[in-house]
């Protein structure tokens, strides 16, 4: 996407804000980033229904600028819900419907999968929302391949999140898209949480009390991430481990929510989008320092996993240096005030 270029995000307010998933779109593409150089986004807010626009903690926000904006979006935010059984008003539906027909992309963090089920947007599509109301959305909505287990899902135009920090993870995975993994690691190293999780990343789950081994088994982590254009099976990682193949297999698991074929996988490829953002290594240097071995088992799993063979995605995201800076005062057009009344 960098062109020179600042694509619109509009993030929407609305009544009983969720102020955290709010927090977490803003937090991304709202603030002023003059290191990412010209084309950065620009983030305004868009008052999804008349005042007031409420939030919890006695807030009370004054957005400027109505549904209106949603006509000249590149992308649409929707951070959260007042909850499964809330209708969403009807200028916002079609405005919402209005966007997607004219090729605006559409984000809905947590509960906002309902609105977004509401305008008909995700019907045959696969969605997802918090795990908790997961099922509720699967029984209400039968046309939706609801995945509750997911911390996000990208289905190209409509993107949905889980619950909460699931939707940090997706904005991440949008800058990825958008400008590649170094801008992504960059925002995420401010934010200081990882700075990827797959969308297929289980939401939630139960981690037993670490054993007298764990803390050999995360440095073999470290170990396969730092060599990882070696040759990795669980014989070698149990051996080096001093611990059984099936130890292994659960602990990265625990650690991961992945299959270790699979973080291994996932690994080889977040260091060959390093590799092409960052250096002029051919694809067959390239294939052999991640661990893939020919170029054409490289060229496969990347595609698979980017959606862009290694050219494309090296023409399209290769960075070299910010040229112009990003303002916070042309990101806001709204107010905060602390009310007694919420």
């Amino acid at each position: 996407m960098p062109n020179g270029s600042s694509p619109l995000v509009v993030i929407l307010a609305y009544d009983q804000l969720c102020t955290f998933e709010f927090g977490c779109a803003f937090e991304v593409f709202g603030l002023s980033r003059p290191e990412m150089g010209r084309g950065w986004y620009r983030c305004l807010t868009a008052a999804a229904e008349p005042e007031p626009i409420r939030a919890a903690g006695g807030l009370r926000l004054e957005v400027a600028d109505g549904l209106e904006l949603l006509d000249g979006a590149d992308t649409i935010i929707i951070p959260g819900w007042r909850g499964p059984d809330s209708v969403a008003p009807p200028l916002l539906l079609d405005a919402l419907r209005r966007a997607h027909a004219a090729g605006t992309r559409i984000v809905s963090i947590c509960g906002a999968a309902f609105v977004l089920a509401q305008a008909g947007l995700l019907a045959g599509k696969r969605a997802t929302t918090h795990w908790r109301h997961a099922s509720i959305l699967a029984s209400r909505y039968p046309d939706i391949v609801v995945e509750g287990d997911a911390l996000y899902v990208d289905e190209g135009d409509i993107l949905t999140s889980a619950g909460s920090a699931a939707g940090l993870d997706l904005c991440l995975h949008i800058v990825r898209k958008d400008f590649g993994a170094k801008a992504a690691n960059s925002v995420a190293r401010r934010l200081v949480v990882a700075a990827h999780r797959d969308g297929g990343q289980s939401q939630f789950i139960e981690r037993s009390v670490p054993p007298p081994s764990g803390a050999r088994l995360s440095e073999l982590l470290e170990t396969v991430q730092k060599r990882i254009g070696e040759k990795w099976t669980l014989e070698r990682m149990a051996e080096i481990a001093h611990v059984s193949v099936r130890t292994v297999h659960r602990h990265i698991y625990e650690a991961t929510g992945l299959a270790p074929g699979e973080w291994i996988k996932q690994q080889r490829i977040a260091y060959a989008r390093d590799l092409l953002e960052e250096t002029t290594l051919c694809v067959d240097e390239i294939a052999q320092r991640t661990g893939f071995g020919t170029p054409t088992n490289f060229r496969q799993h990347f595609r698979t996993a980017t959606g862009l063979p290694p050219a494309s995605y090296r023409s399209r995201f290769c960075l070299h240096g910010p040229t112009a800076t990003s303002s916070l005062s042309s990101n806001s057009n709204m107010r905060i005030e602390l009310s007694s009344k919420t």
